[in-house]
């Protein structure tokens, strides 16, 4: 095999595992804001939490979008293309979060923010659903042909992979919100996202881990049972630590079952990038999908300097807004006037 097709996988696998991790709970976060929040200030307390990084998160979305297409554009082109509909969907979900972000403080009305409370929540779960129910589908198998496109109707990827996919980002988002929250608010919240999370993880995870069994039984070995047991054993400890008030640990061992558990689902498929659900002579691995060596050489270079940089800047952003947020940081709600 390869070692800079290879290596790329890798890349793409953390950036995925990155993305999952951060915008995870500000997905959650956006999601708990109607269900969970009593009334306006709770919501702004929420809204603050993630108000500082959420548009930084979603730049692992974008970069791992990026270094698909340029280190495997056959991957790109035929799981994008098939999955053209519920990205689209994806894509629309996020614009209206992102503009109700920005909006909903806008104007001093209830109906005014209701309307964008709603469109943070659902644009938020649409996100959520259709990149779980993405990745899945890329772990799990697409109807594709030899030459990579979509064999069937625009629906044809649409089975239970794709729904195991989407319940299990949802509901871990859910999960790792409520660590979050633990971690970044006090008072009221801090101890409802506490009961939520500890009521929630038995259940929320499940999914997730569903689909780490699914591609291990298929095609893992030692080393994916290996991980997907420190991923149980990550779950375990966040719930421990919940229960003793243990915000940080919390919050660090639901990294630790994320970054086990798509470890699994990343080894257990490997080398296969895409697999074929009409014939498995068309699967799309890390051979025959990727770029040239010259193109992997110059992405290398670039990522050596590019992603520390990436990572150094994202964490001296979550040290300056590392305090927690509660209500009375608020201040009163009134409506932006033109100058």
């Amino acid at each position: 095999m390869d070692f800079l097709p290879t290596l790329w996988f890798i890349i793409i696998a953390y950036l995925w595992t990155g993305y999952l991790l951060l915008e995870g709970f500000d997905l959650g976060v956006g999601m708990l804001m109607k269900f969970f929040a009593r009334n306006n200030q709770e919501r702004r307390v929420l809204l603050n939490t993630v108000g500082p990084v959420w548009d930084g998160n979603e730049v692992w979305l974008i970069t791992a979008g990026a270094a698909t297409f340029a280190a495997f554009p056959f991957w790109y082109a035929s799981l994008f293309s098939t999955l053209y509909l519920p990205l689209l969907v994806v894509l629309i979900g996020l614009i209206f979060r992102a503009v109700a972000f920005e909006y909903r403080g806008k104007v001093d009305s209830d109906s005014w923010r209701n309307r964008w409370d709603w469109a943070i929540v659902l644009g938020s779960f649409v996100s959520a659903f259709g990149v779980g129910a993405m990745l899945a589908l890329t772990t799990t198998g697409l109807p594709i042909n030899a030459n990579g496109d979509r064999a069937g109707g625009p629906f044809a990827w649409l089975n239970g992979y794709a729904l195991l996919g989407g319940a299990a980002v949802v509901l871990f988002c859910l999960v790792h919100a409520a660590a979050f929250l633990m971690l970044k608010t006090d008072g009221g919240t801090r101890a409802r996202a506490r009961r939520l999370l500890l009521a929630g993880l038995p259940v929320g995870l499940l999914p997730m881990v569903g689909w780490a069994v699914a591609v291990t039984l298929d095609g893992g070995g030692t080393t994916t049972w290996a991980t997907l047991a420190v991923a149980a054993a990550g779950a375990i400890l966040a719930w421990r630590m919940a229960a003793r008030n243990r915000d940080g640990y919390t919050f660090a061992s639901m990294a630790l079952f994320l970054i086990a558990g798509t470890a699994t689902i990343f080894t257990a498929v490997f080398p296969t990038v895409l697999p074929s659900t009409v014939n498995e002579a068309f699967d799309l691995t890390v051979a025959n999908a990727s770029s040239s060596d010259y193109t992997l050489t110059v992405m290398s270079v670039v990522g050596l300097f590019g992603l520390p940089a990436v990572l150094v800047y994202q964490g001296w952003t979550y040290w300056v807004f590392r305090k927690r947020v509660s209500a009375h940081h608020i201040p009163k709600a009134h409506s932006v006037t033109a100058q």
